[in-house]
């Protein structure tokens, strides 16, 4: 028997419409290769065979070929399992460039390897002290007066990076809420991520039911999620709804053979990954797809809110480090489903994050780097931040004014105190913050103190004082203040490394992203003079059938 000739001709137009098609996409890849995001498109096909056919024109011989090819769908090019270890590894770089960020602003106040800080000020001091050794000098009051001048230098230093320190701090709480700034806060930025996300899911389920491609908008979602992981360690899983999974996804004629495809479009969830206060791994849905109400589709997210550190509401908090993240999960329907009941609150007790920027900026408001677990948590407090410098200045200011003072009063003295508390002249919590030049020593009320005519022996046990190593650690005053600075250095040095080391890793990840994903003009150019020489054969294949079909009807018909 003749094989049906009109099947040849629906053979070979599926032919030119598959590669059209295919070239339609080509098109798309090269008008999109510097679009941020874009994902190269490729055309499934797959062969259309004898026992499934489109042709009315089969006649059932036994010898029998299939009819042409079919277009499944146009899918992208991509790797799940990248984009699992780009958007990890996006979370540790975020850490480490947060916390570097902060280390240095305190740099800024701290280094002093190439300025002249407060250790310097205190040599000064020193030298000071030992030239007023001299019976001549110690008497002088233009010497006392070049010495409270020299104690008033390290007093400006200790107050300047005091408020140095407090703003870097403020500053830090204002990347988290975006309080006071023209630009979005973390919190703010995250949820303004996830409304985006729940909106595009909506948009890409509608358009997928409908039978429209949505890839453009995978696209903009896979971006966000990108930008997601950098705040906080997230984790995706793609799924069907409990209505569409299974064997309800396919069509099947009156014999049982599938015949197409319902191919119900997959939900995406979102969880964020963290350490609850027990040292446990949990995740917490923050979208979890797209809900079918009674009004259609609706959006499914939760939320994140800045809290005080009791968990009640707070616009603003006066003390950044008493804060609190409270996370509301993704509800089963948005505004009228059931209430969230295991939201989490990441504080220094709570919740803890393995990397993305709030944790870093969380970890250098709250944490003081005592190296132990922090109480009420499994957490370590391992990281040196405001506080701990801040706490440290405060001790160097106190133990110095408390030295001067006990040096100056002596045996046979009392209220003869050179340094106090700025803000009420007591020597009550001195702090680097408030440490000045006593009102009765400025007044020319005190003064050097003496026992009899001698103030040789009070200058003596100031210098004593000033080479002391016992209140400190075993550390002089100036040698204290430069072990801290040498420590922020190196902290500062370890992050750099660190950042370094998992940016490089990072682009790694992202150039074998770019390598299968990402278009490249010399591989489309291939493809494009691959595609127009398949429609070139396939128009030559309909032209020769048409000469068959020529002959077969001149020859038949006479």
């Amino acid at each position: 028997m003749v094989r049906a000739t009109f099947s040849g001709f629906n053979t070979a137009l599926s032919a030119l419409q598959a590669n059209q098609k295919r070239l339609d996409i080509t098109g798309q890849n090269l008008s999109n290769m510097n679009t941020a995001g874009y994902t190269r498109q490729q055309l499934e096909a797959s062969s259309l065979n004898y026992t499934n056919p489109v042709s009315h024109y089969s006649n059932g011989n036994e010898t029998a070929v299939g009819f042409g090819v079919s277009m499944n769908r146009v899918s992208q090019i991509r790797d799940p399992y990248l984009d699992i270890q780009y958007r990890s590894q996006s979370a540790d770089c975020s850490y480490t460039n947060r916390l570097q960020t902060a280390l240095n602003s305190l740099s800024k106040v701290l280094d002093e390897t190439t300025i002249s800080g407060i250790r310097k000020a205190f040599d000064n001091v020193l030298s000071t002290l030992t030239s007023m050794q001299d019976p001549a000098k110690v008497s002088d009051p233009i010497y006392e007066s070049e010495l409270r001048t020299k104690m008033q230098s390290v007093c400006n230093l200790f107050n300047q990076a005091s408020r140095q320190i407090t703003q870097a701090e403020q500053n830090e709480f204002q990347r988290l809420t975006g309080e006071g700034s023209s630009e979005q806060g973390d919190v703010q930025k995250i949820n303004d991520i996830l409304r985006q996300i729940g909106d595009l899911n909506v948009q890409i389920k509608r358009n997928q039911v409908a039978g429209h491609p949505s890839l453009e908008l995978q696209d903009e979602r896979n971006l966000l999620l990108d930008e997601l992981s950098g705040y906080i360690p997230v984790e995706t899983r793609y799924y069907k709804d409990d209505a569409h999974s299974g064997n309800n996804a396919y069509d099947y004629d009156a014999n049982g053979a599938v015949i197409g495809k319902k191919d119900w479009p997959d939900d995406l969830e979102v969880s964020m990954n963290y350490i609850d206060a027990q040292g446990k791994s949990q995740k917490l849905i923050l979208v979890n797809g797209s809900d079918l109400g009674a009004d259609g589709l609706t959006k499914n997210y939760g939320q994140l809110s800045m809290l005080k550190g009791d968990h009640q509401t707070a616009a603003s908090v006066s003390d950044p480090a008493n804060i609190s993240i409270k996370f509301e999960k993704a509800p089963s329907y948005q505004g009228n489903g059931p209430a969230a009941t295991n939201d989490v609150y990441a504080e220094l007790k709570g919740i803890h994050f393995e990397g993305g920027s709030l944790q870093a900026s969380l970890d250098m408001l709250q944490k003081t780097g005592t190296g132990n677990v922090i109480n009420g948590s499994t957490a370590v407090d391992d990281v040196r931040g405001y506080q701990y410098y801040s706490g440290k200045l405060d001790q160097l200011a106190d133990t110095f004014a408390k030295s001067m003072n006990a040096s100056n009063n002596g045996n046979n003295h009392k209220d003869q105190n050179l340094l106090s508390n700025s803000t009420d002249d007591s020597t009550n919590g001195i702090t680097a913050g408030n440490i000045g030049i006593s009102k009765g020593w400025t007044s020319g009320t005190i003064h050097i103190s003496t026992d009899g005519t001698n103030r040789t022996d009070t200058i003596l046990d100031m210098i004593a004082a000033m080479k002391d190593t016992k209140k400190l650690n075993g550390k002089t005053f100036a040698d204290y203040m430069n072990n801290l600075s040498t420590q922020l250095a190196s902290d500062s040095s370890s992050n750099q490394t660190a950042l370094k080391t998992g940016t490089t890793v990072l682009n790694s990840i992202q150039d074998s992203r770019d390598s299968l994903s990402g278009v490249s003009l010399d591989e489309e150019a291939t493809n494009m003079m691959a595609y127009v020489s398949a429609y070139n054969a396939a128009s030559r294949l309909m032209t020769a059938l048409d000469e068959v079909l020529n002959t077969l009807i001149s020859n038949t018909g006479a």
